[in-house]
């Protein structure tokens, strides 16, 4: 037999099996106007179990361990479709429409905004970015921006979340599983660091270089150039600015933005020492509140789930099955639960799509705990 004669009875085979598929998703449809009239859940983990251990039971040998992933995926599109049949509202989706209908269509400008660090930090850059009129007070740490949120000392509050080239900032998606809040609109802002020092010092100079932790790692190729310089961690770039500015010794530089410079009177000894040029920090904006403005098209999720197999691949295959585009993964471990993990979502979908509701009325039942933080807009 020739390729294409083996491919002719592989078109034929499916030609059945999608016949068979539509059959089975329309008693599947039968089933979800049954449960809606009864009343019953749409998922049924006993009967689910029975099914894969069935179709095991049933296949060759050689195909066993393939037959339940081909079934596991078969009752997600079930479970899938019933919901889409039944269309049952949630308390969270209807929490969702409520917000989107009574947020206000334009994004505030003059209102109050906790960011972590001091005068000239990139917070305060991306902050001025979002709210040009904003009253921006300061806070020595991620953690009491989301509590000043949180009791409402300050409506919203900016926290960087990822960074292109350094990762994730680990500390802030630890602070989100222990705050309330909702994510309202996100950033992206280019970030260069520079080596700021006092007026008049030279690089030969410099014995100590201060800065975020994060940002050291953006500019190791530089710092690694400069030889015997002690590089020193501290709370952000901007506290490290100030530090340079006010320390007696001329021997101690920052890596910090240009704004630092006019804030602290400090000179740039040499600028853009970051290792990429495409260097990125995403921000989000944290709320009290749940508020959805006009042109939400990312969605923030967090949840745990059932420490079993195949947990985290059964939640994928919802995205999958509603077409939804998944833009960020990741894990955190949970304090006090051995390899257990909190997992973050960004997914890519339409606030007002229909696929994006269904997922919402769906995901609080598959899950150990889930908590929808918000969908918005991000600003390039």
């Amino acid at each position: 037999m020739e390729m294409t004669d083996y491919r002719a009875r592989i078109d034929e085979i499916d030609r059945e099996l999608t016949a068979l598929f539509a059959r089975r998703m329309a008693v599947a449809a039968e089933i979800a106007a049954h449960k809606k009239e009864k009343g019953l859940p749409v998922q049924d983990l006993r009967r689910e179990r029975e099914k894969l251990l069935a179709v095991a039971e049933a296949s060759p040998e050689a195909i066993r361990e393939y037959t339940p992933r081909l079934y596991s995926l078969i009752l997600e599109l079930s479970r899938s479709y019933q919901n889409a049949v039944i269309g049952r509202d949630t308390a969270l989706t209807s929490r969702i429409r409520a917000a989107v209908e009574q947020t206000p269509p334009l994004f505030p400008d003059r209102v109050s905004v906790a960011c972590q660090g001091v005068e000239g930090a990139n917070s305060q850059i991306a902050c001025d970015r979002l709210f040009p009129s904003a009253s921006i007070l300061f806070f020595s740490d991620f953690g009491a921006v989301f509590t000043a949120v949180e009791k409402g000392l300050c409506r919203y509050g900016v926290i960087p979340v990822e960074n292109s080239t350094a990762g994730s900032v680990n500390t802030v998606y630890d602070l989100m599983m222990r705050h309330e809040f909702s994510v309202v609109r996100s950033i992206r802002l280019k970030v260069e660091h520079n080596l700021l020092a006092r007026p008049g010092v030279k690089l030969e100079e410099i014995r100590e270089i201060y800065s975020h932790e994060q940002a050291i790692a953006q500019c190791s190729d530089f710092l690694r150039s400069l030889g015997g310089v002690r590089v020193i961690p501290c709370e952000n770039t901007a506290a490290a600015a100030k530090m340079a500015a006010e320390t007696p010794d001329r021997g101690v530089a920052a890596l910090s933005s240009r704004l630092c410079m006019r804030y602290y009177n400090l000179d740039c000894l040499r600028e853009s020492v970051q290792d990429k040029d495409n260097n990125y920090t995403r921000f989000i904006v944290i709320s009290r509140d749940l508020e959805i403005y006009p042109g939400a098209d990312r969605t923030s999720l967090m949840v745990t789930l059932p420490h079993e197999q195949g947990s985290l691949y059964r939640l994928l295959s919802r995205f999958n099955a509603l077409g939804i585009n998944l833009l960020k993964l990741e894990s955190r471990p949970l304090p006090e639960r051995e390899f257990e993990f909190m997992f973050y979502f960004d997914l890519d979908t339409p606030v007002y799509s229909p696929e994006f509701l269904q997922l919402m009325g769906e995901l609080p039942e598959a899950c150990e705990s889930f908590h929808y933080l918000g969908s918005y807009r991000e600003v390039l």
